[in-house]
């Protein structure tokens, strides 16, 4: 049996963890009615694996459906959540962001909306981050000592995102296979 999902996109300016309860509900409705939704990030607590920008594809998804390694997209305390799923703990899941320190409290079957299955990063699909690299991994360490890394390694992402569009990518690139 072929499982047709219909995605719908839903943009906020202000999608980020202080989303109110009228667009938690949105999102949760058009998941159980659609299957899929499309949300834009704008907090920073899975860096450097979801930057600020990106685009989430979001499908349904029961806690018992879920592996250790997706990211979750839960709410809890009127606010939304994307944080990668480190454990189960019976029918919950324990999540935390690649760039925070600690786990949260275990998500249940109620706050889970579902899983990412696509990130979308400047217009282009950026492939679904099964978890940081080596680089990834020191790059989440730095970020979650330090706010003040957090916010170079995003000014710094910002900048290296405006130096690739148009033909400055071309000259960059350039650049580099000459270096």
């Amino acid at each position: 049996m072929q499982i047709r999902y219909q995605t719908v996109l839903i943009m906020f300016a202000d999608v980020n963890a202080s989303v109110d309860r009228s667009k938690i509900a949105l999102i949760g409705d058009v998941l159980r009615r659609f299957g899929e939704v499309r949300i834009r990030v704008t907090g920073s607590s899975m860096l450097p694996s979801v930057w600020p920008g990106d685009q989430l594809t979001i499908r349904r998804r029961l806690v018992t459906e879920t592996r250790t390694g997706d990211i979750a997209v839960f709410t809890r305390d009127h606010r939304l959540f994307a944080h990668r799923v480190v454990a189960h703990e019976g029918r919950r899941l324990v999540t935390q962001g690649d760039g925070v320190p600690s786990r949260d409290e275990p998500v249940n079957e109620t706050e889970l909306l579902g899983v990412v299955v696509s990130v979308a990063r400047n217009g282009k699909r950026a492939g679904l981050p099964a978890g940081p690299g080596v680089a990834g991994r020191l790059a989440a360490a730095l970020v979650r000592r330090s706010s003040h890394a957090s916010r170079i390694l995003q000014r710094g992402h910002a900048l290296l995102g405006r130096v690739r569009v148009g033909s400055s990518k071309i000259e960059l690139d350039s650049l580099r296979s000459e270096i």
